[in-house]
């Protein structure tokens, strides 16, 4: 598909709009989408945890179970019959100290797309290597993501998100094609567990967005699970990454949030996605593993005597 020269972001949702971005309900956005007849080959998302951030007001868990149905059920309306839905969710925590409880969402909310009659392909295991450090339960260093689509007959292109060979040099030892290597040459799957840094502190895609995707994992999704034209909804858009992958790979976005601020920084990175001079860090970058040699990976001194 060639690329048009000049980028169009709308406010209001039109099929002619390279991006949508909405100030205001997520089911408005969804509404106006229906109203022009188009479907979304993706519905990609990771909605607010209702842990009382600024852009969320915390309710009890019935209440949030019930405003999420409500979202979920909407999105189906504007899925395409070959289309996949995406929820990228962690834990809600209730309570303090000891008296934490963690609520798992994605478990939670299983129930609500299997009554919206979809079918789950996989739950993606999401593990990251930083974030808060508790003293009185293991630290959480994953999220997952839930990928639902209508029918057998969905879009999925494995190609285009093969990861390296771990070892490409392996070769059949029976059958027609012994001896000859047994991988694929363009990579191997990249399974349902991905280790991919979240995006904090010093992350070069970093914004004041306490929650933000990384562009690699989104980019994953965008070209598994859609082509070219395709139609990318994210109900809770935030910072716009969902956006800026869509743009990245030639596919039109559109996404509703609460927050001003957040939308002018998605316009800003939008943009930038199109120029190609946003920075990003690449799809399949290898973790950052240290040497053993820099003096944070070293043991202190102190620690010895």
């Amino acid at each position: 598909m060639k690329r048009k020269q000049n980028l169009k972001i709308n406010n209001t949702f039109s099929i002619k709009a390279d991006v949508t971005l909405y100030l205001g309900d997520r089911l408005d956005l969804i509404e106006q989408i229906k109203q022009c007849g188009d479907k979304a080959e993706l519905i990609i998302t990771s909605p607010p945890y209702n842990t009382g951030k600024e852009y969320e007001e915390q309710t009890s868990l019935e209440e949030y179970i019930k405003a999420q149905s409500q979202t979920i059920s909407a999105c189906v309306d504007i899925l395409s019959e070959t289309g996949s839905i995406c929820w990228q969710v962690g834990h809600y925590i209730k309570g303090s100290s000891r008296n934490k409880e963690a609520f798992p969402l994605d478990l939670v909310l299983y129930p609500i797309f299997k009554e919206n009659g979809l079918i789950l392909k996989n739950r993606v295991v999401w593990h990251f290597g930083h974030g808060l450090h508790e003293t009185v339960r293991f630290s959480g260093r994953h999220e997952t993501i839930l990928w639902f689509v209508r029918s057998e007959n969905y879009t999925f292109n494995l190609d285009p998100i093969r990861i390296p060979q771990k070892y490409p040099g392996k070769r059949s030892y029976r059958g027609d094609k012994i001896g000859k290597p047994s991988g694929n040459p363009s990579g191997k799957n990249p399974s349902d567990v991905w280790d991919i840094p979240n995006v904090k502190a010093n992350h070069i895609e970093k914004t004041e967005h306490p929650c933000q995707f990384p562009v690699g994992m989104i980019n994953r999704l965008v070209l598994g699970l859609t082509n070219e034209g395709d139609l990318v909804f994210d109900p809770y858009i935030g910072v716009g990454t969902s956006a800026v992958s869509a743009v990245l790979n030639n596919r039109r976005a559109a996404g509703a949030d609460i927050m001003q601020k957040y939308l002018d920084i998605a316009e800003e990175r939008i943009r930038k996605a199109w120029e190609g001079t946003l920075k990003i860090r690449p799809m399949n970058k290898p973790v950052y593993k240290p040497s053993g040699r820099e003096s944070v990976s070293q043991i202190p001194k102190e620690w010895k005597e």
